[in-house]
């Protein structure tokens, strides 16, 4: 069984899969990827060998911005499937030794939400508007000068002259986290989910629900209000036991970051440090340090996460010049040596999966997917290419919907037209592709989450000497990770048999961007 669900702590050295539901696999032929293809593909997870899969939004929503704009957060958007679907998919990946992951959206929902429709229908100074954030502007213009995350002016003015905030899309109205209403509907809604078999949650954007609206700065990032919230969410999961919440945090400061995961808050966070790093070996073990510093004094587990629904695929991002990820800076149509890219990457998993801890794996990342950066312009769906006046291009290029298997799109997706198009290119990196060949990046993965379930998950760490472009540690197993980051081959820093590496190696030389996991001699 690949994994154990019968294990409390389950979740301290897990390798959870991401699904983006729309467009992992398409069960009924409309394009769009629903439960019913999910359903037929858990085998394929169960032999990939991870122990959870974590949901994007599966929520009824108009896809403003797709699926995070919620519009009943206690049923499953008509396009995916039914409730009913849901709680088989849950029962099966049981069956399957896989955990279930939601995500639950609280800072903002749909502005289809019966709540929004309701507030616009009663009018100023309504109690249903007291669960947004509805004022009056100042002069002929907003509240205030905040902008929204996705560009342009955070606040949108309703026909009686009211306006709301929106630190996303005008879709998107932000909650009022003052409002009991509001936090009792979250705690009910986490309460639906764990009844019906759901293991974890985690939370989309989980450090802005708190807003100082008298500021003239922008101030809705980590106000300390936060925390008692999630503490009531902890209440609410420890009643069910074994249920864990995860957090979306990003944050600069880490002993602010490690406040999120105290004994009675939430169970981890995403470690977007890790992500956004450069692949050089200074930033690289710099960035190990300070997550393993951050979490050990807290007792919390790390977790390593190298690409998301957000973030440009690791094979694009690691062939570029500049090889670290910002939000604010996407590098949209960058020159990337592809070859490079995906040498790299295949270094940059085994790196992540040994170290201590949990490790996520996005869908595709295992194919060794590239950015799809020439979507038609007609076509792209992110709502930031509207937003910023089509200066950014935004998301959908790691959102393409995977090639499973064939020569031509839609390469086993669908027997439709997929709703974003893959590219041609893809036809030697489908799942059918890969699982014949031994040197593929999903053999890669599958060999590596084997070995990492019998050898690594949580535990300590200890660095062994090396040289400035290496990285080189032991684990508690006696397992050793090595990755040159350097530009020639270097000798082994122990001895012992190589179990596994990204790359071919030439007798005891490790050849650039390449690692390798060694157990050690005794």
């Amino acid at each position: 069984m690949p994994g154990n669900t019968s294990t409390p702590d389950w979740w301290r050295g897990a390798a959870i899969y991401q699904v983006y539901l729309r467009s992992f696999a398409d069960g009924n032929g409309d394009g769009t990827g629903d439960l019913a293809g999910l359903r037929s593909r858990l085998p394929y997870l169960a032999d990939l060998g991870v122990d959870a899969i974590w949901l994007n939004p599966w929520y009824p929503s108009p896809m403003a911005d797709g699926g995070y704009d919620v519009a009943d957060y206690r049923s499953i958007e008509p396009v995916f499937g039914t409730l009913a679907e849901a709680e088989k998919l849950i029962e099966e990946a049981h069956d399957l030794g896989i955990r279930t992951i939601v995500d639950v959206v609280p800072n903002h929902a749909s502005d289809q939400h019966a709540w929004f429709r309701e507030a616009l229908a009663a009018g100023p100074g309504s109690e249903a508007r007291e669960r947004f954030w509805f004022r009056p502007g100042a002069g002929d213009g907003p509240p205030n000068g905040w902008q929204s995350i996705f560009g342009g002016p955070a606040w949108t003015r309703v026909p009686d002259g009211e306006w709301y905030l929106h630190l996303f899309a005008p879709e998107q109205p932000d909650f009022n986290w003052n409002n009991p209403d509001v936090r009792q509907e979250f705690l009910d809604v986490l309460r639906f989910w764990f009844d019906r078999g759901v293991d974890g949650v985690r939370i989309d954007s989980a450090a802005v629900l708190v807003k100082d609206l008298d500021s003239v700065e922008e101030s809705y990032t980590d106000h300390d209000g936060v925390h008692e919230i999630y503490r009531e969410w902890r209440r609410v999961s420890d009643s069910y036991g074994g249920r864990i919440l995860i957090g979306e945090v990003w944050l600069p400061d880490q002993e602010r970051f490690a406040n999120y995961l105290r004994p009675d808050e939430l169970h981890t966070a995403f470690n977007f440090d890790f992500l956004s790093s450069a692949w050089e070996p200074a930033a690289l073990r710099h960035s190990i340090d300070l997550t393993l510093a951050t979490h050990v004094p807290i007792g919390a587990p790390a977790t390593w996460v190298l690409s998301n629904h957000d973030v440009a695929r690791p094979v694009t991002r690691y062939g570029r010049a500049v090889t670290s990820w910002d939000n604010a800076d996407r590098r949209d149509g960058m020159p990337s040596d592809l070859e490079l890219g995906r040498r790299r990457a295949r270094a940059a998993a085994l790196l992540a999966m040994a170290l201590p801890g949990s490790v996520y794996v996005y869908q595709g990342e295992e194919l060794g997917l590239n950015e799809v950066e020439d979507i038609p312009e007609e076509l792209i769906d992110d709502p930031m290419w509207e937003r910023s006046g089509h200066t950014v291009r935004g998301r959908d290029g790691c959102r393409v919907p995977l090639p499973w298997s064939g020569e031509e799109p839609p390469f086993g997706y669908s027997t439709g037209e997929p709703w974003l198009p893959q590219p041609a290119g893809w036809r030697g990196l489908t799942v059918e592709a890969q699982q014949a060949d031994p040197d593929s990046m999903l053999c890669l993965y599958r060999s590596a989450l084997r070995l990492r379930r019998e050898l690594l998950g949580d535990g300590t760490l200890t660095w062994l000497p090396a040289t400035d472009d290496v990285i080189a540690f032991r684990r508690d197993s006696g397992l050793v990770c090595v990755v040159n980051l350097g530009a020639e081959p270097v000798p082994f820093p122990v001895r012992g048999s190589a179990l596994l590496a990204s790359g071919p190696i030439d007798g005891d030389l490790l050849p650039s961007d390449t690692a390798v996991w060694i157990l050690e001699a005794r």
